[in-house]
């Protein structure tokens, strides 16, 4: 496909890398040179130097025979714009990146009105999927399938979980919970276990299940399953401002720090449930006085990577069984931060870029077994996909253990007819099925493409 980036910030960046990688020619677009300069000599890629949201601009990139436009500037409104003057100059699909929550409020008369293929907001994803964690605070990732029907629930093998030590096959021997365990992290290594797979300490493992068969697993492994009924947000930007409104309608008792005056006033209008408190999140004495080590979980949240690490390994210092959250931006030191005791870490830009690309993957093949959602899992290096299943694939009516597929594939659960199921060997797929798949083969954009 052929798509435009405009806006090469931090997910601008990650966008464009995963695209190139799937082998689609992308041009992109920023008013900095040395920035495009630095991205078209990283990456297989154009670039030009410009405002995205000048037709001129647009026209140079080629814009008339664009796929897509993918808009993620600093501004809504430009971004905004940009989409309005790529669809009229001739682009088949434009995104745009849409943060500002009074914006959020009305997403989809704004997405209507502009004919926007999809509207992206990185903190309110980024929201969504911490509020989805604190479910389960044994959990390090939670992500959502089949419309909040199935989760994919990632977690650290400790020594008193009783899947330690014990083979794949022989621990669900004695499992009653309906959950399959679909990949697997092991040091720099990340593969797709079978039943004769042993699960050693420290092993960080995906599982698949639906959302109301997560807490009878977690409890039958020995993992802690009770939810957080007290947070404290250390940072109050947009993530925090979304993520507080979900804690309020769960009535979850929350403390906000912020440093700024302005935005902690604001904050505190905005979310009268919220104890909002105007003071430096790095101050050791302040966090105490507002009940570090009371809370269940601390989430931070600061603009600062650096900072927002530091807090995390300060509050496990104080309170190791608190639950923390650590946002962050940058990925060039993952396997450092992976080292750490960080708790969950959330990158937003990453979340980003997995439903950028779930929406370019469908758009690639429009014809059956698309792409429905897209997770990359286990710091990206798994991808998990939900297909639906079309009238005409050849996996159809072969029972799973007739069906020869590619190495490092599972079919992880089956969606039929509003019932949820994690499928064996004697089960075979139907027209309409809702399928996810999870795979260490990245870019598969076709179901048909997980058989041998």
């Amino acid at each position: 496909m052929n798509i435009i980036v405009v806006g090469i910030g931090k997910v601008g960046y990650t966008v464009a890398e995963q695209l190139t990688s799937e082998m689609h020619d992308v041009t992109v677009i920023d008013t900095d040179r040395s920035v495009v300069e630095e991205t078209i000599g990283e990456l297989d890629a154009q670039g030009i130097c410009g405002n995205g949201a000048s037709g001129k601009v647009l026209q140079e990139a080629g814009i008339e025979d664009c796929d897509l436009l993918i808009a993620l500037t600093g501004s809504d409104e430009t971004n905004l714009l940009c989409c309005l003057l790529a669809r009229k100059l001739g682009a088949n699909g434009t995104i745009a990146r849409v943060r500002t929550p009074s914006y959020n409020e009305d997403i989809r008369l704004i997405k209507d009105s502009l004919g926007l293929s999809m509207a992206v907001n990185p903190e309110k994803e980024a929201a969504d999927e911490i509020f989805r964690i604190l479910r389960f605070p044994s959990a390090k990732n939670i992500d959502s399938f089949a419309k909040g029907k199935v989760d994919l629930v990632s977690f650290v093998i400790n020594k008193k979980c009783t899947l330690c030590g014990c083979t794949i096959k022989d621990a669900f021997a004695k499992i009653k919970a309906k959950a399959l365990i679909c990949a697997v992290e092991r040091g720099k290594n990340v593969f797709i276990p079978n039943g004769d797979t042993v699960i050693l300490e420290n092993d960080t493992v995906a599982v698949l299940a639906a959302p109301d068969e997560i807490a009878h697993f977690f409890r039958e492994v020995d993992l802690p399953i009770s939810e957080v009924e007290s947070v404290m947000l250390i940072g109050g930007g947009r993530l925090a401002h979304y993520l507080a409104l979900e804690l309020a309608r769960h009535k979850i008792k929350t403390t906000i720090i912020e440093k700024e005056r302005d935005v902690a006033e604001n904050l505190s209008f905005l979310l009268p449930n919220a104890n909002v408190i105007c003071g430096d999140g790095t101050n050791r004495s302040l966090l105490i006085e507002e009940g570090l080590t009371d809370v269940d979980a601390v989430c931070s949240l600061t603009g600062i990577d650096e900072e927002n690490i530091l807090l995390s390994l300060y509050a496990k210092s104080m309170t190791p069984e608190t639950k923390t959250i650590t946002k962050v931006n940058k990925i060039g030191f993952q396997e450092v931060i992976r080292s750490l005791d960080l708790g969950s870490v959330i990158y937003p830009k990453y979340i980003t870029a997995s439903l950028i690309l779930q929406h370019v993957r469908a758009r690639k093949n429009n014809i059956g077994n698309n792409v429905e959602t897209l997770y990359k899992i286990i710091d990206n290096k798994v991808e998990a996909l939900e297909f639906v299943v079309a009238d005409n694939s050849v996996l159809i009516d072969q029972t799973l253990e007739e069906l020869k597929l590619n190495d490092n594939v599972i079919i992880g659960c089956i969606a039929r007819n509003g019932r949820i199921f994690i499928p064996h060997g004697k089960d075979s797929l139907k027209g309409g099925d809702k399928v996810i798949v999870v795979t260490t083969i990245t870019g598969l954009t076709d179901l048909d493409d997980i058989k041998g």
